[in-house]
């Protein structure tokens, strides 16, 4: 079966772009044209007491299908820990994005997930991007301090438009948005539950994309992955085998920081062995190149294009300070947020068939061992032949409010690499069409509330 976004309605998009492309492209000199500015962006504070606060960069749907009070609102949290919002807009999702050229220039993004739906970057956690941390102290150090702060933010955001109020949101992002994804859900949940109905937030679903979740679970499969794609033999395996069995036996003794220093030390020696350019996709011949982003947001007029406080400000794609804080984060697991989640609203998990550090095989692997009543009808579920235009784009297998997707020809990056598959793949899910249509996903689903 295939997806059910229009041809026709790929093909005037195109369009329309090529057109706004070309009235962008007419003056050089400026590095953000009209056109691609955002619907609204800022910061939203985090607290009443400091100056720290989340930037944001709000992109209102460009075809909306629904009448604005009812469109769906996405949210996306890039990873890191400690990576800016800003690489997803500029690089995967949004509806503009670079390519390496000279000079950096814009270009409408056919794949754009705000064709249809809102779409609200949020530079998280503070620190992060062009996010403000009034100390370092105030960085979260854990997945509640981040879920605490991006629930501060998202409240704010709600309340700039009485048009956002009853809008259903879907919180979405990738990599180690794979914690913060279902931490702010799980948060989401727990306030809602205290809360009179028009202060909650209307969360619909969640989707991750390529999530590291469960990395206890995942830092075991690299091994046994690598060596059945052929990237390394067995004497490899075993050698591989023994430091991913370190890793867990820091974590499993709370040696936390110890624990993310084992991993890396797993995943260093896969890139050294394999010589691959990047375990993010063993296809490529040279990394991402998602540092165009950083080279376009250190221009000054981009900043004062975005409205970016401190001009000044260095622009880094992902923050050491950032991910210093949260390094001993890394290996906790929050699979037990996804386990409440699942019952109580939707889940979306997808990944690039190319990923090997946080892949198929890896989310697989923590998947199975899930605690929820529907595990075994969900991994007994057919997997479907997904195709988008005619042609095949990956795999689907449901089952109710639990749905797992298979890009081919994907990544870690995945809207990157297939933009307008992603885009498909959003879009259906979100709206549940074709391959995507829940089973009575409402059945027993309490949901907002624990």
């Amino acid at each position: 079966m295939e997806s059910t976004t229009p041809f026709f309605s790929i093909i005037t998009t195109l369009i329309f772009y090529s057109l706004v492309s070309l009235s962008a492209s007419s003056n050089p000199n400026n590095p953000f044209p009209k056109e691609a500015l955002p619907t609204k962006s800022g910061y939203l504070p985090v607290s009443t007491s400091s100056s720290s606060a989340i930037f944001y960069a709000f992109y209102e749907a460009h075809n909306s299908t629904l009448p604005l009070s009812q469109t769906p609102l996405l949210i996306w949290l890039q990873g890191g820990p400690g990576c800016s919002s800003m690489i997803g807009n500029f690089y995967e999702l949004g509806p503009w994005t670079l390519t390496d050229e000279s000079p950096l220039t814009l270009h409408p993004n056919p794949g754009a997930w705000n064709r249809i739906f809102g779409l609200l970057f949020l530079d998280n956690p503070i620190g992060s991007g062009f996010s403000v941390a009034a100390t370092t102290q105030e960085i979260p150090t854990d997945q509640d301090g981040v879920a605490k702060h991006l629930f501060a933010a998202i409240t704010r955001f709600v309340e700039l438009d009485p048009v956002f109020k009853n809008r259903p949101i879907y919180i979405t992002g990738e990599s180690y948005a794979g914690k913060y994804v279902p931490a702010i859900g799980y948060y989401i949940l727990k306030e809602n539950s205290r809360l009179r109905g028009s202060k909650r937030v209307n969360l619909a679903g969640l989707a991750i994309g390529d999530g590291l979740t469960d990395p206890v679970t995942q830092v075991v499969t690299h091994a046994v992955n690598a060596y059945y794609i052929g990237l390394i033999n067995e004497r490899q395996r075993n050698e591989l085998e023994k430091d991913q069995l370190e890793a867990v036996r820091l974590a499993q003794i709370g040696n936390w920081s110890a624990a993310t220093d084992a991993r890396n030390v797993v995943l260093r020696k896969l890139r050294n062995v394999t010589g691959l350019a990047t375990l993010f996709d063993y296809t490529r011949k040279k990394p991402y190149g998602d540092d165009v982003v950083d080279k376009f947001l250190n221009n000054v007029e981009a900043k004062k294009a975005l409205g970016v406080k401190n001009e000044s400000l260095v622009f880094e794609g992902c923050s050491d300070v950032v991910g210093a804080v949260l390094h001993a984060d890394v290996m906790k697991s929050v699979k037990y947020m996804v386990e409440e989640l699942v019952r109580n609203t939707r889940v979306l998990l997808y990944q690039g068939q190319h990923d090997i550090q946080d892949g198929v095989v890896q989310v697989e692997a923590w998947v199975k061992t899930m605690k929820w009543e529907g595990i075994e009808d969900f991994l007994n579920a057919e997997r479907k032949i997904w195709k988008v235009n005619g042609e095949l784009a990956g795999y689907v297998q449901q089952w109710k409010s639990l749905t797992n997707v298979v890009v081919l020809g994907a990544g870690h990056l995945l809207p990157s690499d297939q933009p307008v598959t992603s885009q498909a793949m959003i879009e259906d899910w979100v709206l549940e069409k074709g391959l995507f249509q829940s089973l009575q996903h409402h059945e027993n689903v309490s949901r907002n509330s624990l």
